[in-house]
């Protein structure tokens, strides 16, 4: 991708040249993502609408967390113990294999396992609370333009094969990503938010943001690992996805930076990689020999192996948990909070679908669903009623801070219908002139939740007035129809990040395909704080922003979030030092900490 291209755009934005409107959609044909083009617009046309965002305004220099200062916090909140007992497998079982070793490729979640282990990143995200730390960068500075960021690499860092690690490796990485022919998925990512790559000498870089950014570490340096420039520059970026460095075909070529080298995949089976003695950071040298990724047939499978000891580590669905906990009181079960969430949304585009225009009717739906009791029954208690927009682990959850709390009450939810026109029927169903209150709600067929989920919303919901009509139909049908704003109703789960913006889903210019907004909703106020906190850089007053935004789509009943969900994890007794949680996520965070007790 070209950065000129890119910068004509903006800048053309910035004049008045093209719309916002515009902007996102010649964007989007460039390849950048339309949710990060239309992010990027918002932070631009905020940046020229006030003096204090202006590109001649001047921020507070600052300077990120060190090395030193954040493996004090991590060895303070886990309190690691010392190995008793050096080396042995970690063996982890799953039923999807890998899709790739390039850590530019890596898409899915396994894959990101893996070649987290085998590649390190300019930065990474912390175990404790997920915010961006050292990574091959010992620190970074941000300077008082608030666009220009300066990472100072770590002078031991080297690859596998003792290759130094250097700018020049970064540089030619984010070229690989950035590039026209690139197979890279974040390449919209981060050409949405990096204006240049500076290199200032071997171990140090500067990454020049587009405009000021909230979060413009993680979106452009916290996006993948760093490749080396020796083994990857003589294949054409065109040819990464095919080539035997990323294939695993020639173990020679998987050479990364991190704490594990590779050894071996075999496809649809396992994933070996095995410890690297000669890690530049002698503080984080594993102490295991072997991390073994195992694919499966199914859940059921991958459960029974932790079991019978045949692996170590395996994610419990939640309707399994607790009956596992009471039938195998051997095995460590964790369960932890995340940034996920079930929800369902209705349409409000008003020329499709107008039984959800009054914001009494969808805070009465609200009001009539007890989801204190989904949370317990049909998620087992591995979930918790939701109050607000914003998940548990997001950096801007303040459930005390909360305007609208819709605990379960019926009564509440009967008014509010009455209030806005919609009587009983002959029949209990609710009517507002010849128009009964009856609706279809879609769902992904297949899914053990909803057999029970739906079932409870239908009966809920007619206790108040409101017929609901389940169907079920596969996945892509589903956002086939979300997408194109040819629904009612939908019930699905979605994952936010740490940082608590939200406007990929509730903003008015981020409808499909530009972003989540399926239901067409819209409130220029929210869009108003949403982009004020995207150039916001004091991150108290960013996050005071977000929950004033999030208030108001809550206020509104935007969505009907139901529960946030918890994950869940079981592992072997003997497994030391082994923390699982929704920062850490199920594995690369605390692997080099991780020990085996002697049997």
């Amino acid at each position: 991708m070209s950065h000129n291209t890119i910068d004509q755009l903006v800048d053309q934005l910035k004049n008045g040249q093209i719309s916002r409107r515009g902007f996102v959609r010649r964007a989007t044909a460039l390849g950048v993502s339309a949710s990060a083009a239309g992010i990027l617009a918002k932070g631009v046309v905020a940046q020229d609408a006030t003096p204090e965002a202006s590109p001649a305004a001047t921020f507070e220099p600052q300077t990120s967390i060190t090395r030193e200062e954040y493996g004090a916090a991590v060895e303070e909140e886990f309190q690691f113990s010392e190995p008793e007992n050096m080396g042995g497998d970690v063996i982890v079982v799953g039923t999807a294999d890998i899709g790739t070793l390039n850590t530019t490729l890596s898409t899915d979640v396994y894959s990101g396992w893996i070649t987290g282990m085998l590649f390190d990143g300019l930065v990474g995200g912390s175990i404790i609370d997920g915010t961006d730390v050292p990574g091959l960068a010992d620190y970074w500075d941000i300077a008082e333009d608030g666009v220009t960021y300066t990472f100072y690499l770590n002078q031991n860092a080297m690859f596998h094969d003792g290759t130094p690690v250097t700018a020049a490796d970064v540089e030619f990485t984010f070229q690989s990503v950035l590039a026209e022919d690139s197979l890279s998925v974040r390449q919209g990512t981060v050409a949405s938010t990096l204006r240049e790559l500076v290199v200032v000498d071997d171990h140090t870089v500067q990454l020049i943001a587009l405009a000021p950014s909230a979060t413009f570490v993680s979106d452009a340096a916290g996006q993948f690992g760093i490749l080396p420039k020796h083994i990857w520059e003589s294949v054409p970026f065109a040819e990464f996805g095919a080539d035997p460095g990323t294939t695993g075909q020639d173990p020679t070529r998987v050479i990364g930076s991190g704490p594990f080298k590779f050894v071996e995949w075999v496809p649809n089976d396992h994933v070996t990689v095995e410890r690297n003695a000669d890690y530049w950071d002698q503080n984080n040298v594993p102490y295991v020999d072997r991390f073994i990724y195992r694919v499966v047939a199914d859940t059921n499978t991958a459960v029974q192996s932790v079991i019978t000891g045949e692996s170590d580590i395996v994610e419990v669905p939640f309707t399994q948990a607790n009956s596992l906990r009471e039938s195998n009181p051997e095995l460590n079960i964790v369960n932890y909070d995340t940034t996920s969430m079930n929800f369902y949304h209705v349409n409000q585009d008003e020329s499709r679908e107008t039984l959800f225009l009054d914001v009494r009717v969808r805070q009465a739906l609200q009001y009539a669903l007890d989801r204190e009791l989904i949370a317990n029954t049909v998620y087992q208690g591995f979930a918790i009623q939701a109050n607000g927009t914003q998940p548990v682990l997001s950096q801007a959850y303040a459930p005390e801070r909360t305007n609208t709390i819709y605990n379960f009450d019926p009564d509440m939810a009967r008014s509010l219908l009455d209030e806005a026109g919609w009587v009983p029927g002959d029949d209990g169903i609710r009517v507002m002139g010849d128009q009964r209150f009856s609706f279809e709600c879609i769902y992904t067929e297949g899914l053990a939740t909803y057999a029970q989920q739906i079932p409870y919303m239908q009966q809920a919901w007619r206790e108040v007035g409101v017929e609901m009509v389940p169907a079920a139909i596969p996945f892509q049908t589903l956002l086939d129809e979300t997408d194109n704003g040819t629904y009612q109703m939908t019930v699905q789960g979605f994952q936010w990040s740490f940082d608590g913006a939200q406007i990929a889903m509730y903003g008015c210019e981020f409808t499909p395909p530009s972003g989540f907004n399926s239901m067409r909703y819209c409130n220029e106020e929210f869009d108003r704080l949403e982009t004020a906190a995207i150039t916001e850089l004091d991150h108290e007053a960013r996050i005071d922003l977000l929950i004033e935004a999030s208030n108001i789509v809550n206020d509104e009943a935007a969505t009907g979030i139901t529960v946030f969900r918890q994950n869940i994890v079981a592992s072997v007794q003997g497994l030391n030092n082994y923390v699982p949680s929704g920062y850490t996520g199920v594995i690369v965070g605390s692997i080099g900490k991780m020990w085996i007790s002697e049997s």
